[in-house]
């Protein structure tokens, strides 16, 4: 069996692979372009899956599995893949800590104005009229449920806040209070003080939130997407913003990245940017081929993969 990989892998880990699966050849490329040429013997490739094009797949006849050490599929051919009939697994649930301490961390930030502490500090200033806010007790809405939104509203239980999670499906989870269908989004946006979006894109949750669901937000309320840029009307938010329809907004990720320099949320007071780094953390690769090893395992016994299958059809 011929595992071949397109990315960069810590030597911690591809010596604990090689130990722990003797019987499987690894050879460690750290691009595309020097995986290319031996993809068509691969059984396996091991990817970040923004470099993956259809052509790539095409010699790739022996190619039966697709490791994605990321959450994030935008850009994987699936139609080619579906084709080809190869199976697709990801690292979804891997970033809920560092996504999650991300969230609390910005909404901490809003709320007891650390920004404006900053400047008062750089300014030698000692000015006690900034006016601070409490976040304990509050009501945090997540859009979409999933292992990141589900550890979120844990963190946000530390804060004794009402929890609503919105979802396709609506089922229960872990550590919210309620949770709803997304057709039930604008009952629970007029309630809430924070929003916190983390929605894959796709079809249907392309601009999931524009002109109605801004508008249908509290005057105060934070708004946090760490999803997908494209799950936000981008032009639509930019004048709630400029009208104060909302509090503020916190974006890791926007609609086109990285975000163009005259963009005007760079200057806009009531928006925090950061570039797109919630999910990043030193142990990011080590979760990842945990849950490699673990589909590893079936793949060689010639058992179904168990963690993280993908619906190339749907996209996750």
């Amino acid at each position: 069996m011929l595992v071949v990989t397109s990315c960069k892998v810590k030597t911690k880990i591809k010596e604990d692979m090689e130990k722990k699966f003797p019987n499987v050849s690894f050879q460690w490329k750290e691009s595309i372009q020097e995986a290319e040429p031996v993809l068509k013997e691969a059984d396996v490739l091991i990817t970040y899956g923004e470099d993956l094009l259809a052509e790539h797949l095409e010699p790739a006849d022996n190619l039966k599995w697709i490791m994605v050490i990321s959450a994030g599929l935008d850009e994987m051919p699936f139609e080619k893949i579906d084709e080809k009939g190869i199976q697709v697994t990801n690292a979804r649930g891997i970033h809920a800590i560092p996504m999650s301490e991300y969230a609390i961390s910005m909404i901490l930030q809003e709320s007891r104005k650390a920004k404006d502490l900053h400047e008062l500090e750089k300014a030698h200033s000692w000015d006690k009229r900034v006016k601070m806010e409490e976040i304990t007790g509050k009501t945090m809405l997540v859009v979409g449920t999933g292992a990141i939104g589900q550890e979120v509203a844990r963190l946000a239980k530390a804060f004794r806040m009402k929890t609503i999670g919105v979802s396709h499906s609506g089922r229960s989870k872990d550590h919210f209070d309620e949770c709803a269908k997304n057709d039930r989004l604008h009952d629970y946006l007029k309630e809430a003080d924070f929003v916190v979006a983390v929605l894959p894109h796709t079809n249907d949750t392309d601009e999931f939130f524009g002109k109605e669901e801004f508008s249908a937000m509290k005057k105060d309320a934070i708004f946090l997407n760490m999803g997908r840029g494209k799950t936000v009307d981008q032009g639509t938010m930019i004048q709630a913003l400029k009208d104060q329809q909302l509090g503020h907004a916190v974006l890791d990720v926007v609609e086109e990245e990285p975000l163009d320099s005259a963009s005007p949320l760079w200057d806009l007071e009531n928006c925090t940017i950061t570039p797109h780094l919630s999910g990043i953390s030193r142990l990011y690769q080590e979760r990842a081929f945990e849950i490699f090893e673990e589909n590893l395992k079936d793949f060689e016994a010639d058992k179904p993969l168990s963690v993280n299958v993908i619906d190339p059809k749907r996209g996750y």
